[in-house]
């Protein structure tokens, strides 16, 4: 077996991978075939049954094992796996650590420099706030994590959430640093707050999927719905304090469509909106230059950038 990020075009697949996902679908001359999105630690892999009725081609669902047998073909710049023989296995057949993926680095020590980061926080009433939930809140540590901070976009993997955290974190302690103009406990304890609604909103791995609450809510509103919530168990709690850093939640995606319920009207806002953008962004660049292998060429058109994308030169 190749793990997912080895595979190139030509290759044979062979072994067994996660169905992270299936669905049936109809091709425009309405012919039936099933759309099947494959797993392991590495990353994930589009691929089509394009046969679903053969006789190599045994049931299998979402979240089954299945011993895999296809070929390795590139469809707008992106690898495709078209399956030829497919079967469900039998626990034992595998372990289950080879197939979830997870950061490259130690969620441990990631966590232990945010904990710092929340220790430089001078204001009584953010640090409580952050110490309710990271210090104290067993159950929200374990999950924060080992979440994701999205279901495939960036940073989908275990230990995402906190590893994109961080990084925000990191860009917002520059920025407060660069501008004098920033109230840089806002901005820190926005840029560690503004995606705990992740939490709630999708669900453990292997599914890491939306949850009811992440559908009917999405993790923008969940956090400032969590903030609120512990802001109320914290005397005195100053309600502007509250209200502008619940706005910095509201408006990190920076733009109505983006699914912000707010545009930014604070420094603090516009600048974690800014640290948000520029980490989701990277991460997104390098997922898609990982997931390219060798290729140094033109990749094709991406939708995320609107544009054809190739590595720069080295020399």
């Amino acid at each position: 077996m190749k793990y997912i990020n080895e595979l190139h075009e030509g290759n044979k697949m062979t072994g067994v991978y996660l169905c992270k996902h299936k669905q049936p679908a109809v091709t425009k001359n309405g012919k039936s075939y099933e759309n099947v999105i494959l797993q392991d630690k590495t990353g994930t892999i589009d691929a089509k049954i394009w046969e679903p009725n053969s006789v190599g081609i045994a049931d299998f669902d979402s979240l089954d094992y299945i011993d895999v047998v296809g070929d390795v073909t590139s469809f707008a710049g992106a690898l495709q796996v078209s399956i030829k023989r497919a079967r469900k296995v039998k626990e034992g057949e595998y372990n289950p650590a080879d197939y979830l993926p997870a950061s490259k680095f130690n969620i441990e020590t990631m966590y232990a420099e945010l904990l710092q980061f929340i220790r430089t926080v001078k204001n009584p009433y953010f640090s409580q706030l952050l110490s309710y939930y990271f210090e104290m809140d067993t159950e929200l540590i374990k999950a924060f994590k080992n979440s994701s901070a999205a279901k495939n976009v960036h940073h989908g993997f275990i230990g995402g959430l906190l590893e994109h955290t961080l990084g925000v974190t990191r860009l917002c302690d520059y920025y407060a640093k660069a501008y004098p103009i920033l109230n840089r406990d806002l901005l820190i304890t926005s840029a560690i707050f503004h995606d705990i609604g992740k939490t709630k909103e999708l669900s453990a791995f292997p599914q890491n999927d939306y949850t009811d609450d992440g559908q009917l809510l999405g993790h923008i509103m969940i956090g400032a719905e969590m903030i609120h919530d512990a802001a109320q168990k914290i005397p005195g709690f100053p309600e502007k304090l509250e209200h502008e850093l619940k706005h910095c939640i509201l408006a990190h995606h920076g733009e109505l469509e983006y699914g912000s319920p707010k545009k930014p009207a604070l420094a603090e806002a516009l600048a974690l909106n800014l640290a948000d953008n520029t980490d989701a962004k990277m991460e997104t660049m390098k997922e898609i230059f990982e997931n390219a292998g060798d290729n140094n060429g033109w990749l094709g058109y991406n939708r995320i950038f609107e544009s054809n994308l190739r590595r720069s030169s080295e020399e």
